[in-house]
């Protein structure tokens, strides 16, 4: 039967997404007692001043900016946003547990950056949501969630193949959507 063997594999497969998933939904929803501690550091450096004197600057000067940054302080993440102001120029990297923010005197070329880690249990946490991953990661949730689904769906339609524990099978399929909804109608508001 196609829905067995289905079923069986799509649930090896898919056994560390929802071990990890369901781990992570404990940890997301109850972060009092699973946060960790994050670290920042600050430090400060300099830049050539040709990338940032100039009036408006360079598509070029943005990719030395951004790769002087990147090498010289060992930053992680995607560039998240790099802004232009008269006086200073933003630079932000981000990834899952991870913001690195320098801040650049246009004057002087002089920077001041920060950096925060956020412990294991953040970085699960925004890899859980999807936070600051990137592209590949979010393929990956889709994939996952995909996957769950015909888990679930394959599981749902093997009860139908079991006489003896169908009617027991469709009425906590039932239930267990009722309580889900009677929570939602009455302690959701």
């Amino acid at each position: 039967m196609l829905a067995r063997w289905l079923h069986i594999y799509l649930s090896m497969i898919s056994f560390a997404v929802v071990f990890f998933f369901a781990a992570t939904g404990l940890t997301l929803n109850h972060a009092d007692r699973f946060s960790d501690e994050a670290t920042t550091v600050q430090s400060k450096g300099g830049l050539n001043l040709a990338w940032v004197k100039g009036p408006d600057t360079t598509a070029i000067a943005r990719r030395e900016i951004v790769s002087y940054l990147r090498k010289a302080n060992d930053l992680k993440g995607e560039l998240s946003d790099f802004r232009i102001d008269p006086e200073q120029i933003g630079v932000s990297f981000k990834g899952p547990g991870y913001a690195a923010d320098a801040f650049i005197d246009r004057a002087t070329g002089e920077y001041d950056l920060t950096i925060t880690k956020a412990g294991f249990v953040g970085v699960i946490n925004d890899l859980h949501k999807g936070r600051d991953t990137g592209r590949s990661w979010s393929v990956f949730i889709d994939v996952c969630a995909i996957l769950l689904v015909l888990v679930s769906l394959t599981g749902f339609t093997l009860i139908f193949y079991l006489k003896k524990k169908r009617l027991s099978g469709l009425t906590l399929a039932a239930l267990g959507l009722l309580v889900a909804w009677l929570v939602y109608r009455i302690w959701i508001k």
